[in-house]
């Protein structure tokens, strides 16, 4: 007799400054959830991370679980651009960059306001950090430089 096992429900469940609002798409064999962090924005995470407090926020709190006072512009937050943070998960040390073991490939990808952008595949992994390189200077330098510019303007005296 195969024992059933009758699947979690965490929805309403609050961990850290995330509550899960509903099941998303597996990871892989993995149950996972949407979750709404306390700074607005929503993030997935697997069931064994939620329940072990691996994951207490949607990345907007530090190692140590201080809040910091994150912007969040079109739901990229500034800070975290400016840090260029590299993942935990990620198999390269530079953000964005990837190892695909099944495609024997570097993949390079970026992330804006919301987005993921797969920037392509690449044999040598000099050439994905390059096409990575360039994502960052279009999309986040950019937007750093808009952002920096309009805090300077709000700071002006009237």
């Amino acid at each position: 007799m195969g024992h059933s096992t009758k699947k979690l429900d965490l929805t309403g469940q609050k961990y850290g400054k995330l509550t899960v609002l509903h099941p998303a798409e597996n990871i892989g064999s993995r149950t996972a959830w949407v979750c709404r962090c306390e700074c607005g924005k929503e993030t997935i995470v697997k069931t064994y991370h939620l329940r072990n407090g691996h994951v207490m926020s949607c990345g907007c709190m530090n190692a140590h679980g201080i809040g910091t006072r994150l912007n969040y512009i079109d739901g990229t937050c500034v800070e975290i651009l400016r840090a260029k943070t590299v993942r935990k998960n990620n198999t390269s040390g530079v953000p964005g960059v990837d190892w695909l073991s099944s495609r024997q490939r570097w993949r390079a990808s970026i992330c804006f306001k919301g987005q993921r952008y797969y920037l392509g595949r690449y044999e040598r992994f000099e050439d994905a950090v390059s096409a990575r390189k360039k994502a960052e200077e279009k999309l986040h330098d950019k937007f750093l430089t808009e952002f920096e510019q309009a805090e300077q303007v709000e700071h002006l005296p009237k």
